[in-house]
């Protein structure tokens, strides 16, 4: 069932925490962690998981920080057919850190790129930020039961917004 919430201060507290979290099992090998989708932007309306993008200093590096992440209590996913990007679940025991999705990216990924050029698009436009959450919740209500659904009734949308950010 897919849910879409008013924004939640809370979720920029998961992230810091989860944020803190990742930098020191992960150290070195990243060169950022950023909180991404629609949690990262003040005021949207999104589905209450936090997603976040931590991006390798190497690509060479994506195995050891597979395994850094396991030990933490990932649930490696593969990547979920986006070359460059590493999705991961977290499968711990002991309490959970909060509804987070994580993905590893290459340096060279264009994938992390994306996800930052729109969050910063909407966060600098609080009436595109409202019409994106206005189409969320349509297409939650429409498509409630099939996620694939939501998201491909959204990739329109996406498209022109970083088409149009990537022009400025």
């Amino acid at each position: 069932m897919i849910v879409i919430c008013d924004y939640d201060p809370r979720w920029l507290a998961l992230f810091e925490s989860l944020r803190a979290t990742l930098s020191a099992a992960l150290g070195d090998l990243v060169s950022r962690i950023e909180h991404v989708g629609s949690t990262a932007v003040p005021g949207l309306a999104a589905k209450p998981i936090v997603d976040l993008d931590a991006v390798l200093r190497s690509g060479a590096d994506r195995e050891v920080a597979i395994a850094r992440l396991d030990r933490l209590g990932y649930l490696h996913r593969g990547n979920l057919g986006i070359a460059g990007r590493e999705a991961f679940t977290f499968r711990g025991s002991g309490p959970s850190p909060g509804a987070h999705h994580l993905y590893v990216c290459d340096p060279a990924s264009s994938e992390w790129r994306r996800h930052l050029l729109f969050r910063d698009a909407l966060r600098a436009d609080a009436a595109l930020a409202a019409e994106y959450a206005a189409l969320k919740r349509r297409m939650a209500n429409l498509h409630a039961e099939d996620p694939d659904a939501y998201t491909e009734a959204k990739t329109e949308f996406v498209e022109a917004v970083l088409h149009a950010a990537a022009k400025r």
